[in-house]
Parts: structure tokens; sequence; C-alpha cells
């Protein structure tokens, strides 16, 4: 039983569905979700919403997709779906064991807390970050083959490489193939996404964090701007990206007008700098 599933959606309506399609596979429901309802990050949809009276639950959470799948991960080992979210929950240990394994970083030096949205999130140096999504982009490539198409890989990575399963080939074939549910209309990982189709996966984390994997070099990059900035985040990614030749970026992505209350532009945000090589 496979399934993909993924936090920070736009919450459009065709994502709110999906989300609810997975939970009656599972004989689940809203009430099973423990995330908390926020309006939705895309202003077009909250208004729509607004618009239309629509009343926000369990579901219309940004990170809904995720607890979905985590729901379905209990079901599917028969563990418990009473509070999947807590860290001794044998589905968050599930959790923290992949990101052991991704990151290759030992179990005690793995930060925990609590996300947002409820379940456990984890603190990890970028460097590691980039590695797990270096591996999933080898794993386009199969386990066997990786190096014979150009895939880069550490020496740390090929004791795990060939233990990959299959599911990550199809969790990456996915989001390939549906840039539009990996956040949304408008969002700048779905945008740069459309911009190179089949080329890259982008995915932003809370704070000001960025991952990408670049699918043909088997590359994962990882970011973080310092004062928690999305915006900055999703600028300073795409020109990231341009330099290792997903060119062009996204005009949107390009710079970002600063404007004051009086409705006046006084600036602009943009990346200052080059990678270093």
């Amino acid at each position: 039983m496979e399934w993909w599933t993924g936090s920070a959606s736009a919450l459009r309506s065709c994502q709110i569905a999906l989300v609810r399609n997975l939970l009656a596979k599972i004989a689940c429901s809203e009430r099973d979700l423990l995330c908390g309802p926020h309006p939705p990050l895309s202003e077009r949809v909250a208004s729509d919403y607004a618009t239309r009276g629509v009343r926000l639950t369990a579901v219309y959470s940004n990170c809904s997709g995720k607890h979905a799948g985590m729901l379905a991960l209990a079901r599917h080992h028969g563990w418990p779906t009473e509070f999947y979210t807590r860290f001794e929950h044998p589905v968050q240990q599930r959790c923290l064991a992949e990101v052991h394994r991704w990151t290759e970083l030992p179990l005690s030096e793995i930060g925990t807390a609590v996300d947002g949205c409820g379940v456990v999130c984890y603190g990890l140096p970028l460097r590691n970050m980039a590695l797990a999504y270096a591996k999933l982009a080898g794993a386009k490539f199969g386990v066997r083959n990786a190096e014979s198409q150009g895939v880069r890989l550490e020496a740390s990575d090929h004791s795990q490489q060939f233990r990959i399963p299959h599911s990550a080939f199809r969790i990456v074939e996915a989001m390939l193939r549906h840039p539009e549910l990996v956040a949304g209309e408008g969002r700048p990982c779905t945008e740069i996404m459309q911009a190179h189709p089949g080329r890259v996966i982008a995915k932003l984390g809370a704070e000001g964090v960025y991952c990408a994997l670049l699918r043909q070099e088997g590359l994962g990059v990882a970011l973080k701007v310092a004062d928690g900035h999305g915006v900055a985040a999703a600028l300073a990614l795409a020109a990231v990206l341009e330099e290792l030749g997903l060119r062009p970026r996204p005009a949107s992505l390009t710079a970002r007008p600063s404007v004051n209350t009086r409705g006046e532009t006084v600036g602009e945000l943009r990346v200052n700098g080059r990678l270093e090589k």
C-alpha cells in the first residue's frame, strides 16, 4: 500500500477532496485528524472560502495530507490511530527512523520539537537535508543503475543507496507528474517545478527552510534564511537552481517589490551573491 502525502498545500478544493478520499479509503474521517484548521495560505483561495462561507474543519490544514498519510501508515501496520502525533507512537517512531536513514544523521543528533500542526518535527543540519534530497534524486534511476546515469554519489551514500525502496521512486514520479499538488497555484514550489517540468522537485519548510532535488544531476539542495523570511527563501532557492543550470528562473521569483502602507513601491527584495563552487 503506497500513497504520497505531504504538507504545505494551498488548501484548494481539489486538494481537500484528495485528503477526504484518502481518509475514506482507510476507514477514517476528519474527526481522526489531530491537526487544527487555518485559513488557506493563498489569498485568492482564502477570499473565495470566506465569500462562500466555508466552515474550516481539521481537513482545512495545509498539513492535513501529511496527517492523513500518518493515519494510513497506522492502518497499514495495524497500529492504533489514536494519539498518532505523540513522539512515542509507532507512527512517529517510524518517521524518526526514516529521517535517520535518509539523512544518515545519528539518532542522538536529531533534534525534535512539536510542529505547528501538532506532529513531531526535526532539527537537522542543512548538509544532511541536502543528502536526503540527493538520494531521492538518485531514486529516479532505480537502485542499481544510478551511477551509470551520471548520478553523483558521495562515498557515504553507497551503502544506503542500494536500500532505497521502490516507493521512493514512485514518490518522486508522483510529485513530478503533479506539481500543482506539491503546493498550489501561485506558490513558489509549484512555479519552480512547472517552469522546469520533470527536472526538479522543490519543497518549502517553515522558518525560511527550502529544499530541492535536481533529477538528472542527482543533486540535493537545502538552504535556510536566517530570519525565517519565506519569500526570501523562495527567491534564494530560485537563484541557486538557476546557477545549477535551471534557467531561466520564474519571473515572479527574480525579485519582489517592497510596498509601504501607502501602496508605494519603495524598494525590492532580490538575491545578492553567487554560489561558491
